[in-house]
C-alpha cells in the first residue's frame, strides 16, 4: 500500500485589518484588505475589478492541529441541533484548516497588491491559500437544500 500523498501550500496573500480576534456572526460588517504575499506580482489582480464578489480560500492557522474534530458533534454545541461530522457543517476545526468564503469586492489597489474585501469570515493575519472570481455559473444548480439548523445558525452570521 503506498502512502497518503501530502501537498505543500504556500500562502498568496494575507488578511489584513478587519477583526483581530474570531467570534461568531455579524461578519458582513466586517472589511478587510487581502494583501499579496511578496512573492505575488500585481498582475495576479488585474482583471478582478470586473467582478462584483471573490471568494476567499484561507488557512484556520490559529485552530490547534490537536483540536482538529474528526466525530460528529453538534454544531456550536447547541443541544437543540443535531451531533452532525466536520464534513457536514462548516467549523473552523476541520481536518485541512481550510476556509472558502465569498465576499463582496469593495476595491482594487495594484500599487499596493491588495484587494478590500467586505465580509470575509477570516481574521488578521490569516493566510490566504487562493483567491477566485466569484462567477454564478458555479453556484449550485437544481434545487438547494440544508436543514433547518444549518437556517438558525446562519440566521445571524451575515448580519
Amino acid at each position: 500500500m503506498s502512502a497518503t500523498p501530502t501537498y505543500e501550500m504556500h500562502p498568496v496573500a494575507w488578511v489584513r485589518g478587519g477583526r483581530a480576534e474570531p467570534r461568531d456572526d455579524a461578519w458582513d460588517a466586517e472589511q478587510a484588505w487581502v494583501v499579496l504575499d511578496e512573492t505575488m506580482d500585481a498582475e495576479t489582480l488585474r482583471g478582478l475589478d470586473a467582478f462584483s464578489h471573490v471568494e476567499i480560500v484561507f488557512v484556520f492557522d490559529r485552530v490547534d492541529p490537536e483540536r482538529v474534530e474528526t466525530v460528529a458533534r453538534r454544531p456550536r454545541n447547541n443541544p437543540a441541533w443535531p451531533r452532525v461530522g466536520v464534513f457536514a457543517q462548516r467549523g473552523k476545526s476541520r481536518p485541512n484548516r481550510i476556509g472558502v468564503t465569498r465576499c463582496g469586492l469593495e476595491e482594487i489597489d495594484l500599487t499596493n497588491r491588495r484587494i478590500r474585501v467586505r465580509g470575509l469570515d477570516a481574521v488578521d493575519g490569516t493566510p490566504v491559500l487562493d483567491i477566485k472570481p466569484h462567477m454564478p455559473a458555479f453556484d449550485a444548480r437544481g434545487e438547494v437544500r440544508q436543514p433547518d439548523w444549518a437556517a438558525e445558525l446562519m440566521a445571524g452570521y451575515w448580519t
